[in-house]
C-alpha cells in the first residue's frame, strides 16, 4: 500500500468542500470495510483519503415528512438495533445481519454498502423492493433519485465527481410495508451472496393481491408480480415469502442466466404454481397461479 494523505471531515458540508478541493485524487472513507481491502490490492492509490466517519449529520434514523430517513453513515449494527427499523422493516434487519462478521457490521455503513455497487450487496434488494430513494449531495446542492436509478452497472453508481451519498429514504406510503429478504450463498456465515432477493407487498383485501416489484441483486434484475385472482384473508407475510422464494428459486434452478458481470443479460419469464394460505387454517389454503415476469 502506497502512502496517502488523510483528512477528516467535520460534517457533510465540510466533506463536500474537501472533495471539491482535492478533486479526482480523493476517495471517501466511511466505515473502511471495502476501501481498506481495495487499497491493499489496487494498483492505483488515491493521493487523499477523505474520512467522513465523524459527520454526525449523516448518522440519523428518523421519521420525516418524506418517510423513514436513514443517514448514509448509519452502520449495519445500528440498523439491527434501531427500534424504528426493527418495528417497521425487519427485512432490513435480516439483511444487515447477513453482512460479514460482527466487526464488519460495527464499522460498515449502509451508504458505503450501496456505493460499492457490487451485485452481491446485501442491503440493496430490500431497499429496492421498498421503492427507496437516495439523496446525493454535491457542489450544486442536493438531488434525489430512486435507488434503482442510482445503480448504473456493477461497481458503478450515478455519483458524479465531488458528490457523496447523504441519505436513504423509504417513502412514507411504504412505512410498515410487509417485506421479506433471503440470501443464497455457499455457506451460512460470512459468505458473499450468489443471489440476494427481497419482496414487499400490500394486500387489497377486496379485490386483488398486488406484490410490489421484488428485487434480485444478481445483475440488478427486478421482478414484477402480476395480480392474482381474489384470495380471501391472505397472509401478507406468507405472500411476500412466496414471492422471494419464487425469484430465488428461479436463479438457483437456472430459469435464466446468472451473470454478475453485466447489468442486464436478457429477459426471462418464470411461471409457478402458488399455494396461498389464509394464515389461520391450513386446510383452507387454495392453489393459485402466480405469474412473475423478470425483465
Amino acid at each position: 500500500m502506497r502512502a496517502f494523505d488523510l483528512v477528516t471531515a467535520r460534517d457533510s458540508r465540510h466533506a463536500l468542500a474537501l472533495l471539491a478541493e482535492h478533486g479526482a485524487s480523493a476517495k471517501i472513507l466511511a466505515g473502511g470495510t471495502d476501501l481498506l481491502v481495495e487499497l491493499k490490492s489496487a494498483s492505483h492509490t488515491p493521493q487523499v483519503i477523505v474520512d467522513i466517519s465523524r459527520a454526525e449529520d449523516m448518522k440519523s434514523i428518523a421519521i420525516t415528512g418524506e418517510g423513514l430517513s436513514i443517514g448514509a453513515l448509519v452502520t449495519h449494527t445500528e440498523i439491527m438495533r434501531s427500534p424504528l427499523i426493527c418495528g417497521m422493516f425487519p427485512a432490513l434487519v435480516d439483511a444487515a445481519h447477513t453482512i460479514g462478521a460482527v466487526q464488519t457490521r460495527n464499522l460498515g455503513t449502509l451508504g458505503g454498502n450501496l456505493v460499492t455497487g457490487v451485485p452481491s450487496m446485501d442491503s440493496g434488494p430490500t431497499l429496492l423492493a421498498l421503492d427507496a430513494l437516495v439523496t446525493v449531495a454535491g457542489p450544486a446542492g442536493r438531488r434525489q433519485m430512486p435507488l434503482g436509478e442510482f445503480f448504473v452497472a456493477p461497481r458503478k453508481t450515478a455519483l458524479q465527481p465531488a458528490e457523496l451519498l447523504a441519505e436513504i429514504v423509504i417513502p412514507r406510503q411504504n412505512l410498515g410495508k410487509p417485506a421479506q429478504f433471503l440470501k443464497f450463498g455457499l455457506r451460512k456465515g460470512q459468505a458473499l451472496a450468489l443471489v440476494n432477493v427481497a419482496a414487499s407487498l400490500w394486500v387489497d383485501w377486496d379485490t386483488n393481491v398486488f406484490v410490489a416489484p421484488p428485487a434480485a441483486s444478481s445483475a440488478w434484475r427486478r421482478a414484477r408480480a402480476i395480480p392474482t385472482k381474489r384470495c380471501d384473508r391472505l397472509c401478507t407475510l406468507t405472500a411476500s415469502r412466496y414471492a422471494v422464494h419464487v425469484v430465488a428459486s428461479a436463479f438457483r434452478d437456472g430459469f435464466f442466466t446468472h451473470d454478475t458481470s453485466s447489468k442486464r443479460t436478457g429477459r426471462a419469464r418464470v411461471y409457478s404454481g402458488a399455494r396461498w394460505c389464509n394464515g389461520t387454517n391450513t386446510d383452507a389454503c387454495r392453489n393459485r397461479t402466480a405469474r412473475i415476469r423478470l425483465t
